[in-house]
């Protein structure tokens, strides 16, 4: 998990580092102290801070009780990138305010080595849903393509998707549809490939285990809906095929997506996402 994350931030580094601002989405600098800005801001991420609550609960799972004294304060400044105004989509340099959730994923990384150090580390045994996470992660990488260019500061050849072609968003310049760097679209699409990871996971706690998957399915459920909302914008709406915008959910707020967001948190809960009542009935039993 840590792997797949620290691939994105290396990415972030180089290319806010040596493409031009006017290339990239919401940034003012460039060279090396702009691409270090980017990467902290990244760290604030519902796809970094907000994945690292989870893998906080799955080491806190495994850690001696004191561990806690480190672990409560991992969460709660993950936490703050729920606070308004600390992300803005509009707005992506870096302030000072971002330190604070980047101090809370790097004391979950410090409590992910210290549980290896504990249980080891290795691939987990075949899961039952596993068939269902290869198709749902194949989809998402398939439909994330376009992003994932981005995000390495390429574009995809204008074809199957809508890549270089020039769209203009209401009083803006033209730009191309998909811009260089990162989208809330591969947010979206990171969350949903962590969760399908982290689902595999299995916490023995109960207390925890519960709140492993509610954050899970808060995370898939979040995920979807961003991940969709961007790219029903770039590959439907600026195709001129239709005028209709998927609501954003990037912040929490009373509206309709957001009533639909919790809703489907509490079905992938029930579902028993991330928790052992979907482990293999043998299982159970040999344990």
């Amino acid at each position: 998990m840590w792997a797949l994350l620290a691939a994105d931030l290396l990415a972030i580094l180089v290319v806010y580092s040596l493409v031009d601002p006017q290339n990239l989405h919401a940034v003012s600098g460039s060279g090396l102290r702009a691409g270090l800005g980017r990467a902290l801001v990244q760290l604030d991420f519902p796809c970094v801070a907000g994945v690292a609550i989870p893998i906080t609960l799955l080491a806190l799972d495994v850690l001696p009780q004191r561990a806690w004294f480190v672990g409560a304060p991992a969460i709660a400044l993950c936490a703050v990138i729920a606070w308004p105004g600390v992300l803005d989509q509009n707005d992506l340099d870096a302030r000072w305010i971002n330190v604070v959730p980047a101090v809370g994923v790097s004391l979950a990384f410090g409590l992910t080595i210290a549980a290896t150090r504990i249980a080891g580390a290795g691939v987990a045994p075949r899961r039952r849903g596993d068939p269902v996470r290869l198709v749902v992660a194949a989809v998402t990488i398939l439909v994330a393509l376009p992003w994932i260019a981005a995000e390495v500061g390429w574009h995809l050849p204008q074809g199957v998707f809508l890549t270089t072609k020039l769209y203009a968003e209401p009083g803006a310049p033209p730009t191309d549809a998909v811009h260089l760097g990162h989208h809330h679209g591969w947010t979206g699409a990171l969350l949903v490939l962590s969760v399908l990871l982290l689902s595999r996971a299995r916490v023995t706690s109960s207390s925890l285990e519960k709140a492993f998957s509610l954050l899970l399915g808060l995370g898939l459920a979040y995920g979807i809906a961003i991940f969709v909302n961007d790219a029903w914008h770039e590959q439907i709406v600026k195709r001129g095929w239709t005028t209709w915008e998927f609501p954003s959910a990037l912040q929490p707020a009373p509206n309709i997506i957001w009533v639909l967001v919790l809703a489907a948190t509490g079905v992938f809960y029930a579902l028993g996402l991330g928790r052992r009542r979907d482990v293999p009935r043998r299982v159970i039993i040999d344990a």
